[in-house]
């Protein structure tokens, strides 16, 4: 059983506003419950390399050469802002439910995966944060890092899934209003921005 202490952060980590909570919400918003789980499917996908890369030690390597990490970093502050822009400039995008376009579950699997890979963050929470629930005398150490990981991965799922139903509840509402929706798409646009910037910064 997951420590619970470890269970609590990684909680209120999950839920902090990210790339992947955008993602998830604009789903749900644009094509439904159906598609919002999908898409935190594909967020809850992103996040195994950061595990595994954790898991074998190759996440120090990316901090051995803060080379590699910043272009790391970058490339997934350019991807974020690609989101914003394709954000702004697609005005259909939070209307395409209401005008039958759709992405395909792959697309939305696809654009979610590459939106957590390229995080750096999750690498430095799992390098960071799973050694310490971790006995260096314990036999077992890898097993237990794996569980804490499956654990961190299905809450992720699980509060994702519940964002992206809670936007689709709302969508039909809010579909019904061009100027909200205006709204809506610059402000999820900003959300990206902020994110990026935030992503930018948070770690030197």
């Amino acid at each position: 059983m997951p420590d619970s202490d470890f269970l609590v952060t990684s909680l209120l980590i999950i839920i902090s506003p990210g790339a992947g909570t955008i993602i998830t919400l604009s789903a749900g918003l644009r094509q439904g419950a159906r598609s919002a789980i999908v898409s935190a499917a594909g967020c809850t996908i992103g996040i195994l390399p950061h595990m595994l890369a954790a898991i074998t030690g190759l996440a120090t390597l990316l901090h051995t050469y803060p080379l590699i990490f910043s272009l790391i970093k970058y490339l997934g502050v350019a991807y974020l802002l690609y989101m914003a822009w394709r954000t702004i400039h697609d005005k259909e995008l939070l209307l395409a439910c209401s005008h039958g376009s759709t992405m395909s579950n792959s697309g939305l699997v696809r654009q979610a995966v590459v939106a957590n890979l390229l995080n750096p963050k999750l690498s430095l929470f799992f390098l960071a944060f799973l050694p310490q629930f971790v006995s260096t005398q314990d036999a077992h150490a890898t097993r237990i890092m794996l569980m804490l990981s499956a654990a961190f991965a299905a809450m992720t799922f699980f509060v994702f899934s519940l964002y992206g139903m809670f936007a689709s509840s709302v969508s039909k509402k809010l579909l019904g209003s061009r100027r909200v929706m205006t709204g809506v798409r610059w402000a999820m646009a900003l959300a990206f921005i902020a994110v990026g910037v935030k992503l930018a910064i948070a770690v030197q």
